[in-house]
């Protein structure tokens, strides 16, 4: 089952330590590029957030955020330092004989002053394992949009190839005609401005215009490559270069069957396939 690249997923979980909501995005791009945005306090799982991610996607560029609100378990208990206290209050009296003063800081301006609130400094392993948890059911939402977009992507490109089977046949049809016509107007021509002519030589410039004509090798390599592309659509791997590839395979035999055309019919045949070969190079830019 192909996936495509372009998806997003949203996973929110709350307990007693607080709420977790991680986001991803991910859209096309040529390899997999990851970009991670953590709250400070879980900054140390951004190694293992990565290496999920690499696990679970080949291709594509992933932005992966999460929030975080503290709960009740993850809130430290303020303390205040009575060694501080104390030492800012006789500070403040050996201030006062100075400066012949009777003015005392405030509650409000001693609390200010750093090292007077202490907090209780937190564990926040259980919230680092829940947050890779819920990281994992975000990835399987992730994954499993891609694949719902992947089938979409493959049914419309499966839609294409068919058409695509029915050009080739069609030019495989046509060309024996186009040979023939083309012999029987070179060879009137000739007759009209030589008179007589060696039979011989005449059949061995036809045989030579038939084999420049002829497009048996490209229709064949084009059956070739959708049959191909039919197989690649059916892998479990990820697909989007070969299938890109292929692409860049059919629109060459197509150019070079157009090249050899003498035909209105089939200029129009080889023209019909480089239009469904650009449809389908559309969709597969977005293949994983």
């Amino acid at each position: 089952m192909i996936r495509s690249m372009t998806a997003f997923a949203r996973r929110q979980v709350r307990d007693v330590y607080g709420e977790l909501i991680w986001e991803i995005r991910s859209v096309n791009h040529r390899y997999l590029e990851m970009t991670v945005r953590l709250p400070e306090e879980l900054r140390v799982i951004e190694p293992g957030v990565r290496e999920r991610i690499g696990q679970r996607l080949g291709r594509g560029k992933v932005e992966c955020n999460l929030r975080f609100r503290p709960g009740a378990a993850t809130r430290g208990e303020i303390r205040v330092s009575e060694r501080m206290v104390s030492q800012l209050l006789d500070a403040s009296q050996q201030l006062l004989g100075f400066l012949h003063t009777s003015s005392l800081p405030t509650v409000t301006d001693i609390m200010r002053w750093p090292g007077v609130l202490e907090t209780e400094e937190q564990d926040f392993t259980p919230v680092q394992q829940m947050a890779l948890q819920a990281l994992d059911s975000a990835l399987d939402d992730l994954v499993a949009a891609r694949e719902r977009e992947g089938a979409r992507l493959a049914e419309l490109i499966h839609q294409r190839l068919e058409i695509m089977r029915e050009q080739v046949a069609r030019a495989r049809e046509r060309m024996p005609w186009v040979i023939d016509s083309v012999r029987e107007r070179l060879r009137a021509r000739l007759a009209e401005i030589a008179g007589e002519l060696d039979p011989a030589r005449l059949e061995q410039e036809m045989a030579l215009l038939a084999q420049r004509l002829d497009v048996d090798e490209e229709v064949d390599r084009l059956s070739t490559h959708l049959d191909e592309v039919e197989r690649v659509l059916g892998s479990d791997e990820p697909v989007g270069r070969r299938l890109d590839f292929l692409m860049q395979e059919l629109n060459r035999e197509a150019n070079t069957q157009g090249s050899k055309s003498v035909d209105v019919e089939t200029t129009a045949i080889s023209v019909e396939m480089k239009v469904l070969i650009e449809q389908m190079r559309e969709q597969v830019q977005n293949v994983e």
